[in-house]
C-alpha cells in the first residue's frame, strides 16, 4: 500500500476543514472585479479558473487565514524557491492538469491505459523528489510548507517508493526506444478509406522530406503506385496537413495519425520486415477520441510481451495515490502566480501588506468590537489598470460597534462604487491569504460576503427591476449572518425617491438588527441623515453611520470622511447621471459631465476607476 494514502495535506488549510467553507457565488464575483483581477494574473484560461475556485472558497477562520498568509509570504519573498517550483510545474504534465489515473477495476487496460499510467507515476516521482528539495530549505516559515515536507519526507524515505522508482525508470528507458509506427490503409475505387492496420513499430520518427524529392514523387505518381503490397523499405515520408482533401481528411478523421510521428507509446525493439496481421474495419464516429483505443489493441497484439510486461510491473503500483501531490500542484500554482502579479505590482508603485486577522473581540482588549481597520486601502481592479503616471486615491475605514453600517453619500462619479468594491476586495484576498492593497488592514475574517448591485436588463423582465430588487435583497438578508459582509450599491433608486426610500430604510433596520457589516452606497442623502439621529426622532441609532466622497468646491477627491451628506441632491445626480439636465440636454456648459456625446455614464461603471493624476480627475479604464 502506497505511503500517499496515509493522510491528507493542504497548502490551503482546507484538507478536512471543508464543512466550514463557503464559495462566492459568481454574480458578487463579478461585482467586485475579483474575475478581472485574476485575468491580471495570467492570462492562461485554466489556470484562472484554478485560482478562482481557491480565492473564492472562504472561511471565516483566522487561523485558515494565517495559515494561507504565512505560506504565501514565504512563496513571495522566497524568489528563488518560487522559480524552481514553477520549474518543476513545466516538468509534470500529468499532475499539472490535474487529473489522475481513471480506469475502471473492470476493464483490462489496453496499451495506452498502462502507457498513460506510466507517464503519471513517473510525474509523481518527479514530483515528490523535486518537491522534497525544493521544500528542504533552511529559511521556510510557513507551517503549510513544513507540513507537505514532512509528508513528502515520508513517502521518500519509504522502501515502497524506492523499488517503485526503479520499476518505473526501467519501463521508462524500454518505452523511450520506440518513436514511431507505420500505418497501412485500404481505399476503395472512389479513394475512401474502408480499413487500416499496423505494419511496424519503430525507433526513429518519420522525417518529412526534402522539397526536391517531394516535387519529383508530386510529378511522377505513377511510379508511385505499386504493383504489390510488399514494404520494400524505398518509402518517403510527406506529412499530411490538417484541412486537406480526400485521403487526408480521411487520415484525419481516423485520429491524425501524421501526428503519430512524435509520440513514444510502446516499448520494445523493432523486429526488420515483421508485419503482423492487424487489419480491422475503420472505427465509425470521431476518429480522434476513439482510434486512439483501437490503435492501443493493434499495437498490443504486435509488442505483446512489452504490454505483458507493462500490466505486470504496473500491477504492483495500482494503490499508488497520487490525489494529494496533485491537489497541491494547483495550490502551488495559485500562491506563485499571485506572487508574480503582486511583485510586478510593486514595481510599478503599488503598495500592498500582510493582512492580520483577529477574533471578534479585535484581537486584544482595546479594539473589541473593531471587525476592521484598514487604511490605505485601494480598489485593485482600478489600480491593476492604470497606465503610467496615474495613481489611485487610497483611504481609511473602519468596522466597530459604532460604525458597523455606513450609509455612503456624494456626488456622481466621485468614486462610491470603487470603496465598495474595493472593501469587498480586501476581505477576498485577505482570506485567500494574498497580501492586500492597503498600508494596514486588520479584520476579523467574514463567512461570506454578499453584494447587491444593479442587475442586468434581462434579468429584470419578469419582475421588473425593483421587484427584482427586492427579490433578490430578501435572499441575501435571509443568508447573510452576523459575521457576513453585505455591499449595496445604489439598491432600489429604480423606482421613485419616496418608494425606493421607503424599502431602503427597512432594509437598514434590518441589517442594524442582524449586525452584518454593511455599506450603502446611495444618491438618498435623506437616508444617510437618518443616520445622525435617534430612532425616536426617526433615525437609526447606534451602529449606523454616515460617510461622505469629499468634494472641495465641487472638484471630486474620492476621499472618504465621516460626515453628513452633503446637501439634498439626489435629484441633481440622477438627473446629471441619466443626462438630463438643462446644460446637457441642450449642450451648454456641463455637457462634458456625460462624455462629450449627450450620453449618461452609469456612476455603477464610472466611479469603478476615478483616480488622482497630479490635481486632474482621471476616469476608470471601462470604455468613459
Amino acid at each position: 500500500m502506497s505511503v500517499d494514502n496515509r493522510r491528507a495535506v493542504s497548502l490551503t488549510g482546507a484538507a478536512g476543514r471543508t464543512e466550514e467553507m463557503k464559495t462566492l457565488d459568481d454574480v458578487t464575483v463579478h461585482d467586485l472585479g475579483i474575475d478581472q483581477i485574476v485575468q491580471k494574473v495570467t492570462d492562461d484560461i485554466k489556470e484562472q479558473q484554478v485560482i478562482l475556485r481557491i480565492l473564492t472558497n472562504m472561511s471565516p477562520s483566522p487561523a485558515m487565514t494565517k495559515y494561507r498568509q504565512d505560506v504565501f509570504d514565504d512563496i513571495l519573498n522566497l524568489q528563488d524557491i518560487r522559480e524552481r517550483l514553477l520549474e518543476l510545474l513545466g516538468r509534470i504534465d500529468y499532475l499539472k492538469d490535474y487529473g489522475t489515473w481513471r480506469k475502471s477495476s473492470d476493464d483490462k487496460p489496453g496499451l495506452w491505459d498502462l502507457m498513460h499510467r506510466l507517464e503519471e507515476i513517473d510525474s509523481y516521482i518527479t514530483a515528490v523528489e523535486s518537491l522534497r528539495e525544493c521544500l528542504s530549505d533552511g529559511r521556510i516559515r510557513a507551517q503549510g510548507l513544513k507540513d507537505v515536507k514532512e509528508y513528502i519526507d515520508g513517502i521518500y524515505e519509504d522502501a515502497f517508493f524506492a523499488q517503485m522508482k526503479k520499476d518505473i525508470a526501467a519501463l521508462k528507458t524500454e518505452a523511450s526506444a520506440i518513436r514511431s509506427v507505420t500505418i497501412g490503409i485500404n481505399v476503395n475505387s472512389r479513394f475512401e478509406a474502408e480499413s487500416m492496420g499496423l505494419v511496424s513499430v519503430n525507433s526513429k520518427p518519420f522525417k518529412k522530406s526534402g522539397i526536391v524529392s517531394n516535387f519529383a514523387d508530386a510529378i511522377a505518381a505513377r511510379d508511385k503506385i505499386k504493383d504489390d503490397v510488399e514494404w520494400d523499405g524505398d518509402m518517403h515520408y510527406e506529412q499530411v496537413e490538417s484541412g486537406g482533401g480526400g485521403i487526408s481528411d480521411n487520415i484525419e478523421k481516423l485520429g491524425n495519425f501524421a501526428a503519430m510521428g512524435s509520440t513514444a507509446f510502446v516499448s520494445g525493439q523493432t523486429r526488420k520486415g515483421m508485419i503482423a496481421k492487424t487489419m480491422a474495419q475503420v472505427p465509425e464516429g470521431d476518429g480522434a477520441s476513439g482510434s486512439t483505443f483501437y490503435l492501443s489493441g493493434v499495437a498490443g497484439k504486435l509488442v505483446g510481451a512489452l504490454v505483458k510486461k507493462l500490466k505486470g510491473t504496473l500491477a504492483s503500483y495500482t494503490d499508488v495515490s497520487i490525489v494529494t501531490i496533485s491537489r497541491l500542484i494547483p495550490e502551488l500554482l495559485y500562491y506563485i502566480r499571485f506572487a508574480e502579479f503582486i511583485t510586478e505590482a510593486k514595481s510599478r508603485g503599488m503598495h500592498f501588506c500582510k493582512a492580520e486577522a483577529v477574533g471578534a473581540d479585535g484581537g486584544d482588549p482595546g479594539r473589541a468590537g473593531v471587525t476592521m481597520d484598514a487604511a490605505g486601502l485601494y480598489n485593485l481592479k482600478l489600480a491593476s489598470s492604470l497606465t503610467s503616471g496615474e495613481e489611485v486615491v487610497d483611504n481609511d475605514l473602519i468596522f466597530d460597534e459604532e460604525h458597523k453600517i455606513y450609509l455612503l453619500t456624494g456626488a456622481n462619479r466621485g468614486g462610491k462604487t470603487t470603496i465598495t468594491q474595493a472593501v469587498g476586495q480586501l476581505f477576498v484576498l485577505a482570506q485567500g491569504g494574498i497580501f492586500v492593497p492597503a498600508n494596514r488592514f486588520v479584520f476579523t475574517p467574514v463567512d461570506m460576503i454578499y453584494t447587491h448591485f444593479p442587475a442586468d436588463e434581462d434579468k429584470t423582465m419578469d419582475l421588473g427591476r425593483l421587484g427584482e430588487e427586492c427579490v433578490r435583497f430578501k435572499s441575501i438578508y435571509s443568508s447573510a449572518t452576523s459575521s457576513s459582509l453585505v455591499l449595496l450599491n445604489e439598491s432600489f433608486s429604480t423606482t421613485s425617491f419616496e418608494e425606493g426610500y421607503y424599502i431602503a430604510v427597512d432594509a437598514v433596520k434590518a441589517l442594524r438588527e442582524k449586525g452584518t457589516r454593511t455599506i450603502f452606497n446611495t444618491h438618498m442623502h435623506k437616508l444617510a441623515a437618518d443616520a445622525g439621529r435617534e430612532p425616536s426622532d426617526g433615525g437609526f441609532g447606534s451602529g449606523v453611520a454616515s460617510v461622505v466622497m469629499v468634494s472641495d468646491d465641487g472638484k471630486r477627491s474620492f476621499k472618504i470622511k465621516l460626515a453628513p451628506p452633503e446637501g439634498s441632491s439626489y435629484a441633481r445626480d440622477i438627473a446629471e447621471k441619466y443626462g438630463v439636465t438643462f446644460e446637457m440636454l441642450t449642450g451648454g456648459v456641463g455637457a462634458a459631465a456625460d462624455g462629450g456625446d449627450g450620453s449618461a455614464t452609469d456612476d455603477a461603471d464610472a466611479s469603478m476607476g476615478s483616480v488622482s493624476d497630479g490635481g486632474k480627475t482621471v476616469p476608470d479604464g471601462d470604455g468613459t
